[in-house]
């Protein structure tokens, strides 16, 4: 019970610090979108190489490195995750912080989807009907920003990929960041690099009155606000039923949603709030069927219990 309990705040710290992430984003102003994607590649790899070394933990790779399928893999991961990362940190700073927790609430919906149409599992009525709903969404969404909601879709469809990569891969979550870094962290150097000798990089430089060193010490701790969640997470997933971290999953995309109307004053018409309305329906059937079938003595395998979210 102890062990389940210190599970329990763990996976609370884990999401709500993923639900805490667009107050991180802005601090980093002026750096752009781009730059900022390009620290966080950078010295997330470093955050977790330190980590490795303190666990010693390396004798994951050698196997790996024998494996060019699962490497492939680890690959198209890290381009997945890369522009669900870059998408989300140009949303946060763009102000549109209620439309990425959107995305985030949506990602169980295109779980279930992804579950059809690459595995071919059978959905229960409660999940056809969770879709549909969702489905209605969108098109509400769509009616009231006068366009698709392709920030949120975006977000959702590249995490659902990304999740789905993940699974075949089947690596631990800091041994999955860490080959993904990898892939990631020559580009990302290049791409800093770049910018430095163009002058245009922020790392490292101060301006007068704009920012200073402390915004370089925000730009290096990019890999520890990755690498920190990410930690707390794999150490709840060990001490909690799977069904309670899947209802936890809820709270990054609640806190943003909270964030951006109280926070950051976003402004929601009628048909927005009656899509997020539909959509927050959709995942309250969801969550039931889920854990209605958790509960069975044998349960089934089920498309879209709560779907675990990691990394936004």
């Amino acid at each position: 019970m102890q062990e389940e309990r210190r599970g329990l705040w763990l996976g609370v710290a884990a999401y709500g610090a993923w639900g805490l992430f667009p107050l991180y984003w802005p601090l980093l102003k002026p750096s752009g979108a781009g730059e900022i994607l390009a620290n966080r590649m950078v010295w997330s790899l470093v955050a977790v190489v330190l980590v490795l070394a303190w666990q010693r933990h390396w004798g994951w790779i050698r196997p790996l490195l024998r494996q060019p399928r699962r490497v492939a893999l680890i690959a198209a991961a890290a381009a997945a995750i890369s522009v669900n990362w870059g998408m989300y940190i140009w949303g946060v700073n763009s102000g549109q912080v209620v439309q990425t927790s959107l995305g985030y609430f949506i990602n169980p919906l295109v779980t279930i989807a992804f579950g059809v149409l690459v595995y071919r599992e059978r959905l229960r009525p409660a999940q056809w009907a969770a879709v549909g709903v969702g489905a209605l969404a969108v098109a509400v969404l769509t009616v009231g920003y006068g366009h698709l909601p392709w920030l949120a879709l975006t977000l959702a469809l590249t995490f659902g990929v990304y999740g789905l990569i993940k699974k075949q891969v089947g690596l631990s979550g800091l041994e999955s960041l860490a080959g993904e870094t990898a892939f990631q962290f020559l580009p990302a150097a290049g791409y800093l690099a770049w910018l430095a000798a163009d002058g245009t990089g922020t790392l490292g430089r101060t301006v007068p009155g704009s920012y200073g060193w402390g915004h370089t010490v925000l730009l290096l701790l990019c890999g520890v606000v990755t690498a920190a969640p990410l930690m707390a997470f794999g150490a709840a997933a060990v001490r909690v039923p799977l069904t309670t971290l899947g209802l936890m999953q809820y709270l990054a995309p609640v806190f943003q949603f909270g964030l951006g109307i109280l926070v950051f004053h976003e402004r929601m018409s009628a048909a927005a709030w009656a899509g997020f309305a539909l959509v927050w329906s959709a995942l309250v059937v969801l969550t039931w069927d889920g854990v209605r079938q958790a509960r069975r003595p044998r349960p089934a395998p089920a498309v879209g219990g709560p779907a675990l979210c990691e990394n936004p």
